[in-house]
C-alpha cells in the first residue's frame, strides 16, 4: 500500500465519520459516500410516514430504526469518542445522562463539524458495487467503486466510477431486519411488523401484541406498547439478558414475559407457545435483530469479492479481528460488526488500525497467520456450542478484551478503568432495575475519573 492512500469509505454515520477522521489523520485521502442527505446514519430519525406500510416487514427503503422514546442504554460519558467526550453542557438541548436519540445525533453531527468531514462526504450517494480494478501495467490496480448520486429534481442519477486504494465498509446493520420463523403464519389472520418500521405505539392502541424478543428494542417497545394496548406478550427465544427476574420486571399490568418462543401460529388467531400455553393476538412485533448485509460487495467480474467475503448465519467472515479479510487485506476492511460493546469506541479504534495498517506504519500479520487466527476462533465458538450469529458478539467471554487487544495494535493503553466501570454497572442496574436504570443509578463515583481525563485529552 502507498503510505497516503485514497480510500472509499461506504456510510457516514458514526462509524464513518470515525473512520473518516482516522483515515485523514493518518495522511490518507478518504472519500465518505453516504445515501443520505445528512451524517448520522442510524442515528438519524425517519417517522413512520418513511416506512413502508406495504412491507411492514421489510427494509421499507432502509430507513433508520430509531423509534420516538428510544434513549441511550449506556451513560453519555462511556458512549464519546476517546477525545472527543459526549458531555452535557449549557448547549445540550437533553442533558440526562442516557439522552434520547436527538442528543446523540447533535453529538455526531458536532463532531463532524469539529473535525471539518462534511467536506469529504458525497451525499445522497449509494455505492452499487465494489470490484478490482486490474493493474493497467502502471501500477496502478486499485478498487473501482460504481455509484449513483440523486440530481437536485430527486431523480436517480446516472452510474458513475471512481477508483480507489482501498474500501473501508461502514454502512451499518440495522436495515435488514430478521423475522422470527413461526409454523402456520401464512393462515394466521393477524398483523405483522418489524421494530425496524416501529415508531410510536399509537396503532396498538386496545390490541393485544405478542413481541418476539426481549434484546433492547424488545424491552423497550414492549413497555412503550404497554401504555396504550390492552395485552402485551413477550416471547423469548433465550433467557434475557443480564437474567432480569421474568416474574417482576415488567413494571406494567398488561406486560408478560413468556420464556419460550412460539411453536405455531393457528387461523383462529391463537399463537401456540411450546410449553402448550395460547394467546390471541391482534400482532406480531418482531423485535429480532437485523441481517448484515453488504449488496455492493460480490459484483466484481470473477467473483472474488464474493468469495472472499460471505455472510453466513449473521457471521461476516473470514475476517481477521471482524476488520480484515485476510485474503484481501488490508485493502478491504469492516468498521462497526461488533456488538454487546461500548460502539463509538470500537469505530474509532478500529479505524486507527485501519489507517495505521494503510499507511505502513502498522502491520498485519500474514495471510496464512490471519487465517490460523480466524479458523481458531471459530474452532473455539463450535467447541463452546457458540452459534455463528453471535460471531461478533463482544459481550461473551472475556469483557473488554478485544476492545484492549485493537488499542494496544495502535500504541494507546488499555481503555480507561472508569469506562470499563460504568459499562459493568450499567449492565447490572439493568438487572436490579430494568424499569428505571436510565434515571437512576449507583456509579457516581466514576464520574470524577471520567470527567478528569476529558479535561486531559478533550478537544472542546
Amino acid at each position: 500500500m502507498p503510505s497516503r492512500s485514497r480510500v472509499a469509505v461506504i456510510g457516514a454515520g458514526a462509524a464513518g465519520l470515525a473512520a473518516a477522521r482516522e483515515l485523514r489523520r493518518e495522511g490518507h485521502a478518504p472519500v465518505v459516500f453516504e445515501r443520505a442527505a445528512a451524517v448520522g446514519g442510524t442515528w438519524r430519525y425517519e417517522d413512520s410516514n418513511a416506512a413502508d406500510p406495504a412491507d411492514p416487514l421489510g427494509a421499507g427503503g432502509a430507513h433508520s430504526s430509531l423509534y420516538a422514546s428510544l434513549r441511550t442504554n449506556l451513560p453519555r460519558e462511556s458512549m464519546g469518542f476517546l477525545d472527543f467526550p459526549f458531555v452535557a453542557d449549557r448547549s445540550s438541548a437533553d442533558p440526562r445522562r442516557f439522552p434520547g436519540h436527538p442528543e446523540v445525533l447533535r453529538y455526531l453531527e458536532e463532531f463532524a463539524r469539529r473535525f471539518d468531514l462534511l467536506g469529504l462526504v458525497r451525499f445522497e450517494t449509494e455505492v452499487v458495487s465494489v470490484r478490482r480494478s486490474r493493474d493497467d501495467g502502471a501500477g496502478a490496480a486499485g478498487w473501482r467503486v460504481s455509484y449513483r448520486s440523486r440530481r437536485p429534481d430527486g431523480a436517480e442519477g446516472e452510474l458513475e466510477e471512481d477508483v480507489f486504494d482501498a474500501v473501508v465498509v461502514c454502512n451499518g446493520h440495522f436495515t435488514e431486519p430478521r423475522v422470527a420463523a413461526i409454523a402456520g403464519i401464512h393462515c394466521w389472520p393477524g398483523k405483522q411488523m418489524h421494530s425496524h418500521n416501529y415508531r410510536v405505539p399509537d396503532r396498538f392502541r386496545g390490541q393485544v401484541v405478542m413481541v418476539i424478543g426481549y434484546q433492547p428494542s424488545g424491552m423497550d417497545i414492549s413497555r412503550d406498547i404497554a401504555g396504550v394496548a390492552k395485552e402485551v406478550h413477550v416471547a423469548m427465544k433465550s433467557e434475557p439478558p443480564y437474567q432480569i427476574d421474568t416474574t417482576t420486571a415488567t413494571g406494567h399490568a398488561n406486560l408478560w414475559l413468556h420464556s419460550c418462543t412460539i411453536e405455531r401460529a393457528e387461523e383462529d388467531g391463537s399463537l401456540v407457545f411450546q410449553d402448550g400455553s395460547r394467546i390471541k393476538a391482534d400482532v406480531i412485533l418482531h423485535c429480532t435483530g437485523y441481517k448484515y448485509s453488504f449488496p455492493f460487495l460480490g459484483g466484481d467480474d470473477d467473483g472474488e469479492l464474493a468469495g472472499a467475503i460471505f455472510v453466513d448465519d449473521n457471521r461476516v467472515g473470514p475476517l481477521y479481528k471482524h476488520v480484515f479479510p485476510p485474503i484481501l487485506a488490508p485493502h478491504i476492511s469492516f468498521i462497526g460488526l461488533p456488538f454487546r460493546t461500548i460502539p463509538f469506541l470500537v469505530f474509532q479504534l478500529q479505524s486507527k488500525w485501519v489507517a495505521g495498517v494503510l499507511s505502513g506504519r502498522l502491520e498485519l500479520p500474514s495471510q496464512e497467520a490471519m487465517m490460523r487466527d480466524v479458523d481458531a476462533f471459530y474452532s473455539d465458538m463450535e467447541a463452546r456450542g457458540c452459534p455463528k450469529r453471535r460471531t461478533h458478539d463482544l459481550g461473551q467471554g472475556n469483557l473488554f478484551e478485544y476492545e484492549d487487544w485493537v488499542a494496544e495494535q495502535c500504541g494507546l493503553g488499555r481503555m480507561e478503568g472508569w469506562r470499563k466501570g460504568m459499562f459493568v454497572a450499567t449492565c447490572k442496574n439493568l438487572a436490579d432495575r430494568p424499569n428505571s436504570y436510565r434515571d437512576e443509578w449507583d456509579d457516581d463515583h466514576l464520574l470524577p475519573q471520567a470527567h478528569q481525563d476529558f479535561s486531559k485529552h478533550s478537544c472542546l
